[in-house]
C-alpha cells in the first residue's frame, strides 16, 4: 500500500494524548483561509511511502510513545483522502506496537464510503475541526460547504467514536455570538466528545503562503486577546450545557 505524505514529526505533544508520532498526509480538498500547511493541498506532490516504511521510522521511538500514553496521529492535509492507506497503517500500528491511533481531520469526507468507515473503525480518537457552523460562511472560509463535516460529526457520535472537537478563533469571523451559540448547541447534541478546545488564531504560516506565491486571505486578521478567548469559551460552554440538558430530557 502506497501513500503520499508531506512530512513527519517524531515527538509531537499537541496532537492527542502523550508523545506522538505525527504523520502529515499530502492532499486536502479544503483551502482554509488560515491554513498552517497550504503546501499540503496539492494531491499530486509529496513523498511516496509504504506502510512498512512508516512503521520502520516509528520503531526507534515506540518506548517513548507507550510510556507517555501516546501513539500515532495522522493529520494533513486531509488524511481521509487516503483512507485505505491510513486504515492499514493504523491496523499495523495496533498489531505490531499496540499503539493508540488518532486522526486529525476536517471531517470533509463521505462516511457512507466503505474505506472511510474502515479508517474510522481503526481510529481510537478523532481530532475534529468545526471551523464554522454557518454553511455559506464556511464556504467563504474554506472553499467548501460544511454538510459533509456535520454528517461526519453526527456519524462519529452515533457510532461511539471518541472525539476532541476544536475551533480556531479568528476575531470578528469565527467568534460571533451566533456562531459560538450554534457551535455549542451542536457539540452539546453529540455523544462521545471527550474534550473541546478553542484555539487562538495566529499568522505564523504567512511565510508559507508567501513562498507559494498565494495571497493570504486573512492578512488583516489579528490574534484574539485572552479576554476574547475566555468570553468565547463561556458562550460555547453555556450553549453546550443547555443543548446537552435538552437532549438528556428527550432521551429519557
Amino acid at each position: 500500500m502506497i501513500g503520499r505524505i508531506h512530512s513527519i514529526e517524531t515527538f509531537g505533544t499537541v496532537d492527542g494524548p502523550g508523545i506522538r508520532f505525527v504523520l502529515f498526509m499530502q492532499g486536502c480538498a479544503l483551502q482554509c483561509g488560515y491554513c498552517h500547511n497550504p503546501d499540503t493541498w496539492d494531491t499530486s506532490t509529496g513523498r511516496k511511502v509504504t506502510v512498512e516504511e512508516i512503521l520502520d521510522e516509528m520503531e526507534p521511538y515506540i518506548s517513548y510513545y507507550k510510556k507517555s500514553g501516546g501513539g500515532i496521529t495522522v493529520t494533513g492535509g486531509e488524511p481521509s483522502l487516503q483512507a485505505v492507506f491510513v486504515a492499514e497503517l493504523f491496523r499495523e500500528c495496533k498489531k505490531r506496537f499496540g499503539l493508540n491511533t488518532a486522526l486529525d481531520s476536517s471531517g470533509f469526507c463521505e462516511v457512507g464510503h466503505e474505506h472511510v468507515r474502515e479508517m474510522f473503525e481503526e481510529t481510537d480518537l478523532v481530532l475534529l475541526d468545526l471551523k464554522m457552523m454557518d454553511r455559506d460562511r464556511h464556504t467563504l472560509l474554506t472553499s467548501q460547504p460544511n454538510d459533509r463535516i456535520l454528517r461526519t460529526a453526527r456519524w462519529l457520535s452515533d457510532h461511539g467514536r471518541p472525539m476532541w472537537v476544536r475551533r480556531v478563533i479568528v476575531p470578528g469571523l469565527t467568534d460571533t455570538e451566533d456562531e459560538l451559540v450554534r457551535l455549542g448547541s451542536f457539540i452539546g447534541s453529540l455523544d462521545h466528545v471527550e474534550k473541546f478546545e478553542l484555539l487562538p488564531y495566529h499568522s505564523m504560516a504567512l511565510y508559507k503562503w508567501d513562498l507559494l506565491q498565494r495571497e493570504y486571505p486573512l492578512k488583516d486578521a489579528r490574534t484574539p486577546t485572552d479576554e476574547e478567548m475566555q468570553a468565547a469559551q463561556q458562550i460555547v460552554d453555556r450553549a453546550r450545557r443547555e443543548a446537552a440538558s435538552r437532549n438528556a430530557v428527550h432521551k429519557n
